[in-house]
């Protein structure tokens, strides 16, 4: 609680000329009278209450700048990169054989089961026909269910979700197969990409944007 000043100390000589004496000699000239003692500082610990602080003068374009930037869309995320691309060279008779050494080598690395899916674009993986014999029904519950490696043929790519891995193997097939099925699989790749094949018309085909 801040203090009350002092009253002013008036001095003797404030209180106006003293009476002329009766010997008819003139009073002394009267003092000034002393300003008021200054407020004595508030004690440690109980401080007295703070100064507010002068409202700031905004001047016109202030204030336009402190308006609130309307809202809108958010700038769209730069792009993300592409899959990693590796190319495994292979006949169309071999290219089946490299995909699944390539998958060997993707399991032994610590990738799971259901991060790989594998294209071939002439004959089905021998797992694509075993689990078809059973219908298409069981087939695809296969590829929902995402627990193991999924084969695919590029006929039927296109119904395959994105995958971390996709690994694909030109075995032949129509001479468009490989044009198809290689976009197809970048785009469902997540972070790599690994083909098997002829070299010359692996880049023919990503070279011509994939």
């Amino acid at each position: 609680m801040p203090l009350i000043p002092e009253e002013p100390q008036i001095h003797e000589s404030a209180q106006g000329p003293r009476a002329t004496p009766a010997s008819g000699r003139t009073a002394p000239t009267p003092r000034p009278v002393p300003g008021p003692r200054p407020a004595a500082p508030s004690r440690p610990g109980r401080p007295g209450p703070p100064r507010p602080a002068p409202p700031v003068q905004r001047t016109p374009r202030d204030v336009a700048q402190a308006k609130p930037a309307p809202s809108g869309p958010a700038a769209p995320a730069a792009a993300a990169a592409g899959p990693q691309i590796q190319l495994i060279p292979a006949s169309a008779e071999g290219a089946l054989d490299a995909a699944e050494e390539a998958v060997d080598l993707l399991l032994e690395s610590g990738r799971a089961p259901g991060d790989v899916l594998v294209i071939t674009t002439g004959s089905q993986h021998p797992w694509a026909e075993h689990e078809l014999s059973f219908g298409e029904a069981s087939y695809w519950a296969q590829h929902d269910a995402g627990d193991d490696v999924f084969y695919a043929d590029a006929a039927v790519a296109s119904r395959a979700a994105s995958r971390p891995v996709v690994v694909v193997a030109l075995n032949g097939g129509p001479a468009t197969a490989a044009a198809s099925a290689l976009p197809l699989a970048h785009s469902r790749a997540g972070a790599l990409l690994i083909v098997c094949g002829d070299p010359q018309q692996i880049n023919s085909v990503l070279g011509a944007g994939v």
